[in-house]
């Protein structure tokens, strides 16, 4: 009967051991994650990533310009700047804002780019801060699979995917300077 008990302890010990070993091993890398809302999180050795992006998606366009959009998540006790953008589809993404100049909504560069507060979240939007994609060079289809990276002020970067979504918005015009109230096809 000891015997017995003592065989039961070591099996039961065995089996929790197992069981916290198979969770607490190492992350597979990850540079994006394809579910909608899901966030994006690059994650290397364990390391606390610390920028992340839920549903990002780009607006539908034959070619010439285009926006990226979804929302930048914080997973740090300490600001994070996004200071720049990139993507194949594109020779120049800008980080880009809209603002009331004069009664008029006008979209323009973000000077100092886009900080997301600790453990706080930045949303991009259509009508508000995007990721302006300049020059696209294809069309953008829906359901489209279009790789991002941003860049942080500290160097650090996020690479995501973003999904091509139609979207016919508030009449957006995604031109710098471009007067948001008109729509220009």
């Amino acid at each position: 009967m000891i015997v017995s008990r003592v065989l039961s302890a070591a099996l039961l010990a065995a089996l929790a051991t197992a069981s916290v070993s198979a969770c607490g091993g190492e992350s597979p890398k990850q540079e994006a994650v394809p579910a909608a809302n899901a966030p994006a999180v690059a994650n290397t050795a364990n390391k606390v990533v610390p920028l992340s992006i839920t549903d990002p998606w780009v607006k539908t366009t034959k070619k010439g310009m285009s926006a990226a959009f979804g929302t930048l998540v914080n997973n740090t006790d300490g600001d994070v700047t996004v200071v720049s953008g990139a993507s194949p589809l594109s020779p120049k993404v800008e980080l880009h804002e809209v603002v009331d100049t004069k009664g008029k909504m006008v979209m323009r560069p973000k000077q100092g780019g886009f900080m997301i507060p600790a453990r706080g979240t930045h949303q991009l939007m259509p009508g508000g801060d995007h990721l302006m994609l300049m020059g696209v060079t294809k069309e953008v289809k829906p359901g489209a699979q279009i790789p991002f990276t941003l860049t942080l002020s500290d160097g650090e970067t996020l690479k995501f995917t973003a999904v091509g979504k139609d979207f016919a918005g508030g009449k957006e015009d995604y031109r710098p300077g471009a007067d948001m109230g008109r729509k220009h096809g």
